[in-house]
């Protein structure tokens, strides 16, 4: 009988081995794929729309080419030096695994940089600010959701923000507006603006691919007929539903009131005027919170939508 007991501990512990093994290397394979889907869309950006047109962006890449245009010195070099402080500060404040896939990212985007010849896609300064920002900003949004950067301004932000009252948009916002001011000085003031518009578009597309097209939002509900609603939303809504206990208190007093469920669900914004209604119609004093959420992972959320 032990040596049974021993020789199923030792199964079940070669499969969640083989089971984890099979986890990390889906998640590594998916985040490889995302870094260089990014590089491609990045070096797009700079070769076809802001390198050959002077054309500033925001961040350690717009650095990269203010010095290009102030120095000279080749694109791909700058992108290099001007990251490797980032990274080599991103291995202490992040992790290694971050650090490695950030270094790959950058010195295969310097050698896509160095190394493609993409004709001038047009002379429109608008376009080329929009369109230069969109796939720049779609190459940083690939390469942070394959966990790693090609713009390190985030990770200085980060380690800045740890040791200051400054957020992280904050500091990105004081960065950005001194580099701009430093163009408009010494480059010229149209370059500066029309590298505003560059950030702004590629800041808003790289919202875009990390967030995704949905945005999610988190429903608390707190109701005496917690049990009605619950039901209701597992059942005709579809929706996964957790319930929190709690007791409560109102008025100036803080008067007691006695135990009772609190429910939490999650549901994409298009879904959050029908969850209203349907509470409503149970219970129409029900005080409903609402806020927004970045992502979500697992549950029924991205499995059934709302008939």
């Amino acid at each position: 009988m032990k040596d049974y007991i021993k020789s199923m501990r030792n199964f079940f512990r070669i499969n969640d081995v083989e089971m984890v093994s099979k986890v990390v290397l889906k998640s590594n394979l998916k985040d490889f794929i995302f870094i260089f889907i990014g590089v491609i869309l990045a070096s797009v950006g700079l070769k076809g729309f802001l390198f050959p047109n002077n054309f500033l962006d925001g961040g350690a890449m717009g650095v990269s080419l203010l010095l290009q245009i102030l120095t000279g010195i080749n694109l791909s070099i700058l992108i290099i030096l001007v990251n490797l402080p980032f990274i080599l500060l991103g291995a202490k404040q992040i992790s290694i695994s971050f650090a490695v896939k950030s270094s790959l990212a950058i010195f295969v985007l310097a050698i896509l940089v160095h190394f493609i010849q993409l004709p001038i896609i047009t002379d429109d300064k608008l376009l080329i600010a929009v369109f230069g920002g969109f796939f720049l900003g779609a190459g940083i949004g690939f390469s942070i959701r394959g966990g790693a950067v090609i713009d390190g301004t985030e990770v200085l932000a980060i380690s800045v923000s740890r040791k200051s009252s400054l957020t992280v948009g904050d500091f990105i916002a004081v960065f950005n507006v001194c580099l701009f001011v430093l163009a408009a000085t010494v480059v010229s003031i149209e370059t500066a603006m029309y590298s505003m518009l560059t950030y702004f578009s590629a800041s808003k597309t790289v919202d875009f691919i990390i967030n995704g097209i949905e945005e999610y939002i988190g429903v608390m509900i707190v109701s005496d007929d917690a049990e009605i609603i619950k039901s209701m939303i597992a059942t005709k809504l579809e929706r996964g539903v957790t319930v929190f206990r709690s007791d409560g208190g109102y008025g100036t007093k803080g008067n007691a009131m006695p135990d009772r469920k609190i429910l939490f669900c999650v549901v994409t914004r298009l879904e959050v005027s029908r969850v209203l209604l349907e509470v409503g119609k149970i219970d129409r004093t029900a005080f409903v919170i609402q806020y927004p959420i970045k992502d979500t992972k697992g549950g029924m959320i991205k499995k059934r939508p709302l008939h």
